[in-house]
């Protein structure tokens, strides 16, 4: 299925270039502008001077981890999907991520068709 995110901003908050380029490679299709940030701290700063549709939030990263910046983050943006994705395939890793306000949660290592799914349910 083509996904159309052309009018889509998505924040990839990854502190791991491969793992980035991967997403981004995954995400070219659907014509979304993408940011890269690689802190906690700097995934919060872009939510606050951007209109960002989704972000997609590592769990480990340095400064503030993933679940520390999304505490931040949904204090201001409520409504902002933001999507847990990381190595951590614990039952209780995906609680800890829903628990800090994360609406999604997807393991590592990613399915391409399975991330496009859960963002559609927050894209379309």
């Amino acid at each position: 299925m083509i996904r159309n995110w052309e009018n889509k901003v998505v924040v990839i908050a990854e502190d791991e270039q491969i793992n980035f380029l991967f997403l981004k490679a995954v995400l070219k299709p659907t014509k979304a502008k993408i940011i890269w940030t690689k802190t906690g701290r700097e995934t919060i700063n872009i939510c606050n001077s951007e209109k960002i549709d989704i972000v997609l939030m590592d769990i480990k990263m340095p400064d503030l981890n993933g679940l520390e910046a999304t505490i931040e983050i949904k204090k201001v943006f409520p409504k902002l999907p933001i999507v847990a994705q990381t190595a951590y395939a614990m039952e209780e890793d995906e609680e800890a991520s829903i628990n800090a306000g994360c609406n999604d949660y997807i393991s590592k290592p990613i399915r391409p068709e399975h991330l496009l799914t859960i963002m559609s349910k927050y894209l379309n």
